[in-house]
Formats: C-alpha cells, sequence, structure tokens
C-alpha cells in the first residue's frame, strides 16, 4: 500500500441502517460530522438500511428467507433493497447534514462504478442478488473528497454481469477505508465501546479477536464488525474503532489495532 501523504487525512464512517430513523442520533450525527471536519478530518459514510428493508418488505408483502444468517435477496426484493437503501436511508442522511450546512452528496456502489461484485455463495447454496466485493475504484471520488464535500454510500454495488446486488455494509466499509488508504476505519453503533466481561475496552489486539469471538466474549452483530476491522487492519488501514457518534467525536471509543 502507498504511504499516506494527504494532508487531510480521511476516515470511513460506518452507520447501522437500525439508528438512522432517529431523530436524537441523527442530530447528533451532523454535530459530529461537522466538528471532525473542522479538525480537518475527511469523512465518507457508508451506511446500512436493514430496518427500513424489513419494513418495505412487510407493507407490500414481499416475503424473505435466510440462509446461516444472511438475507436472501431474491429479484423481487433487490427492487425494496435498491429503494430502501438507495432511496429512503441514503436521502434521509444526506437530506439531515445538508439542512445543517454540510455538503453531501448521496451515492452508492453502482455510481461511478464505485463497487464492483460477484455473487456471493455460502457454500454451495445461491442467496440471490447478494455481492461479494472485487474491485473498489475510488480515484472518481476524488474530486468529491477535494470540493470537501462528505460521500455518502449506499452498499447496493453492480455485479460484473452489468446487474444489482445487495452488499454488507460492514464489508463495503472495510473495502472502502482500504482504497481510499482511510486513517481510520470507525463503524458506529449504539454502545459506546465493545465489552468483554461486562468491562469496555478502550483497545483490542487484532490477534485477540477470533479467540474473543470463539469465547462467546464477542457476539452478535458486533462479529462481522470486528472481523472486518482486523481485515481492514491486515490490508493496511493503521486502525478500526467501535464506538458511538457522542464517544467518536472525543476521540473516544474501542481502538483496535495490531501490536
Amino acid at each position: 500500500m502507498k504511504e499516506r501523504t494527504s494532508p487531510h487525512p480521511i476516515h470511513v464512517i460506518k452507520i447501522g441502517g437500525n439508528q438512522i430513523d432517529d431523530r436524537d442520533f441523527l442530530a447528533t450525527m451532523v454535530e459530529t460530522i461537522a466538528t471532525i471536519r473542522k479538525g480537518g478530518v475527511r469523512p465518507v459514510i457508508v451506511h446500512g438500511g436493514g430496518q427500513e428493508i424489513v419494513r418495505l418488505h412487510d407493507e407490500l408483502g414481499v416475503p424473505f428467507d435466510y440462509v446461516e444468517g444472511l438475507r436472501v435477496t431474491s429479484e423481487q426484493s433487490i427492487r425494496l433493497v435498491k429503494m430502501a437503501l438507495n432511496g429512503i436511508a441514503n436521502l434521509r442522511i444526506v437530506r439531515w447534514l445538508v439542512n445543517s450546512d454540510i455538503d453531501a452528496i448521496g451515492l452508492n456502489g453502482i455510481d461511478l462504478g464505485l463497487i464492483r461484485v460477484e455473487r456471493y455463495l455460502v457454500g454451495d447454496k445461491d442467496i440471490g442478488r447478494v455481492g461479494k466485493i472485487t474491485a473498489v475504484h475510488v480515484k472518481k471520488l476524488e474530486p468529491i473528497l477535494s470540493a470537501n464535500m462528505v460521500p455518502v454510500i449506499s452498499p447496493v454495488s453492480l455485479g460484473h454481469d452489468g446487474f444489482s446486488y445487495n452488499v454488507n455494509a460492514d464489508h463495503v466499509a472495510e473495502a472502502m477505508a482500504v482504497a481510499l488508504q482511510a486513517l481510520r476505519l470507525v463503524f458506529i453503533t449504539d454502545v459506546p465501546n465493545v465489552q468483554i466481561a461486562g468491562r469496555p475496552m478502550r483497545m483490542l489486539d487484532a490477534d485477540q479477536i477470533e479467540d474473543l469471538i470463539f469465547g462467546h466474549f464477542i457476539t452478535g452483530g458486533m462479529i462481522p464488525k470486528v472481523r472486518s476491522a482486523v481485515s481492514a487492519l491486515s490490508a493496511g488501514v493503521p486502525a478500526a474503532m467501535i464506538s458511538n457518534f457522542e464517544n467518536y467525536s472525543q476521540g473516544e471509543g474501542t481502538m483496535i489495532v495490531r501490536s
């Protein structure tokens, strides 16, 4: 990986889809983004939209299944995924930022050919329009970042077959952080840090992560985040953080590093 020479460090910030319909969360997000930009950081936001996806499926009566914890995305379902992620979720985040005089632009992995994927298989099981990232083309983001705009990126991405695919937003954030040579990858959650046996952790060594997962100290939705963090570190990102917006703006949370 090339040496980072940019005078403006990039933070790739992943926001969970379960939080973006909370007005207090969005207000804190805006304050935090404004604060870190004043400090010279260039934020790139990647978001999910799980609640909006489920809500649309329920409202329109479209069923969906899971295979080994992954949502099967059918031809009918991918239409709702695009509506929820590229439309409802992305526009809401951009609207809140722009209403607070932060120049933000909504994008997805298809725009500018940013993220290319292949079909993701679970063993030999096809789970539909779910993608695995094969390439990230961030050079086209450079004019946006140079213009001091904040990209807000939905994880819907472009398959090599020309079709749209749903991609895990944690994986998109990881891939974007690596490709942008970001100084930090940040996972914003509804908790201020990772807790091990009830104890908040200020720092975790990447080499500890799999043992902590195996021992059931790290569970549930935290697992893909810490694994994406470790993968990003292995690819050259200096540090990853898991925090909430309040703590992140103060440089606090759980930092995952390599010793």
